[in-house]
């Protein structure tokens, strides 16, 4: 029974990752021939945290080490729906001169969250804080990659991965305001660590509800 569920999701994953995947091309061509006269903007380059569950899901399905997939269902559950839902608290970075775009950007971050929920109920084993730690260090290993894709594409034009890129002020709300008194770098600290904070949030949350409904 356990191996049945396990396959329907790996197809379900699959399915939304593919999906994901075809769209971000069908984005990037718009943004590149259509918004921005055929010369490509680096600052949509797909390596954002709500790119990240775009990636898991291709790959989730051919996962066969049961710690690896844990930690990226737990991803998916904390960090991923973290980022679907409190986009929509500010919701000017969904919006595009191209309206089909701004659809995409709606949609994208609505399959964020039923993404979350599904990997929160699914994944299995229990939800300790260790797997929290695990799906941490992943989020701290993406936050290293966007690092250096910032500091290696800032020459060929604006880039900003994760939003923390040294070259530019924090835009975020509340965000900006830190790091307007405290200073950029100071700015980009503390969110990095409202993220981690936002994440273990709805990682007990996630504890709270799966022994509320007696999910192991």
């Amino acid at each position: 029974m356990i191996k049945y569920i396990r396959l329907h999701l790996n197809r379900i994953f699959l399915i939304c990752g593919l999906a994901m995947a075809a769209s971000e091309i069908w984005k990037q061509l718009c943004l590149t021939f259509i918004v921005n006269s055929g010369h490509y903007y680096w600052w949509y380059f797909p390596f954002q945290l709500c790119s990240i569950p775009m990636y898991i899901c291709l790959i989730l399905p051919w996962i066969t080490s049961v710690r690896l997939r844990k930690v990226l269902l737990t991803f998916l559950m904390d960090f991923g729906l973290l980022g679907g839902i409190f986009t929509f608290f500010d919701t000017s970075g969904l919006h595009y001169p191209y309206p089909p775009l701004t659809v995409h950007s709606f949609a994208w971050h609505i399959l964020l969250i039923l993404l979350g929920l599904t990997a929160g109920l699914a994944v299995e084993g229990g939800c300790t804080w260790r797997d929290y730690g695990r799906c941490t260090a992943l989020y701290g290993g993406a936050c290293i990659i966007a690092t250096i894709l910032n500091m290696l594409f800032y020459r060929f034009g604006a880039i900003n991965m994760f939003y923390i890129s040294p070259h530019y002020y924090m835009t975020q709300v509340i965000f900006k305001d830190i790091a307007a008194s405290l200073g950029n770098t100071a700015g980009i600290f503390v969110y990095i660590a409202a993220i981690l904070a936002g994440a273990a949030v709805f990682h007990l949350l996630w504890r709270l509800a799966r022994r509320h409904m007696n999910i192991q």
